[in-house]
């Protein structure tokens, strides 16, 4: 079952935003979802203190740099999708969090900064893939880099010469955006998934129910094709 890692050295970059849109557009399905809240300020376990979450959604906070591998391996023990949201700046747990992944996610700002602090998580993931591959050498490990806070309107000059930057030098990168939004904020002030938010408290629900559509989407099938090609079994360090 396929455990999503999302991984940010920066604040800010979306990180537990996107990793929550995910986690509870695929539990509306009516998938189970288990969220490994690895952040020290446990964004998503006071998200879940609000409006009752759904049913099929799990919530475990309970994580430290010693057991983060084991609680991912439970929890896909458990249900078929793990969402691990991480700490920005704790290299060690993020290295441990990789180990476990079957799919990571690096969200950024369309910045050269932000492209810069992404290329940090990139060579994390190169760096985990270089220990599997002398015992493995065709391992590869799948993931994408998923812009946020992105203009629902136009792509700014920024993301695209991000975008080239990144093509150019074969990073792979979602097509879909996850746009600034008033209803993705307000996920965390109301403590609501975007499908309970009150139309007369938040503008434009339905466009960002659209565009978390759109995007759980396109990371899913990203999942498929890796796992179509991948090389067999799950590797581990």
């Amino acid at each position: 079952m396929p455990s999503i890692v999302f991984v940010s050295p920066k604040g800010g970059a979306g990180k537990t935003t996107s990793a929550l849109i995910l986690a509870t557009q695929i539990a509306k399905q009516g998938i189970g979802v288990t969220i490994i809240d690895a952040d020290p300020n446990h964004p998503i376990k006071l998200w879940a203190q609000g409006d009752v979450p759904p049913k099929n959604l799990a919530i475990v906070s309970d994580v430290t740099e010693a057991n983060i591998a084991d609680q991912i391996a439970e929890a896909a023990g458990k249900t078929p999708f793990v969402v691990v949201d991480l700490e920005g700046t704790a290299a060690t747990i993020v290295a441990y969090a990789i180990s476990e992944a079957d799919f990571v996610i690096i969200p950024t700002q369309g910045s050269q900064l932000d492209a810069e602090q992404a290329s940090k998580a990139l060579r994390l993931i190169r760096a985990h893939e270089r220990g599997i591959q002398k015992h493995k050498p065709a391992y590869r490990l799948p993931y994408s880099v998923l812009f946020t806070r992105t203009s629902p309107a136009i792509t700014s000059r920024d993301t695209k010469h991000v975008r080239n930057s990144f093509k150019n030098a074969d990073v792979t990168c979602f097509q879909t955006e996850l746009n600034e939004r008033a209803a993705f904020k307000a996920m965390f002030s109301f403590r609501q998934p975007l499908e309970t938010l009150d139309p007369k408290e938040v503008s434009n629900i339905p466009q960002a129910i659209k565009n978390a559509e759109e995007y759980t989407r396109e990371v899913i099938a990203a999942i498929r094709s890796a796992k179509a090609v991948e090389p067999a079994g799950k590797a581990k360090q």
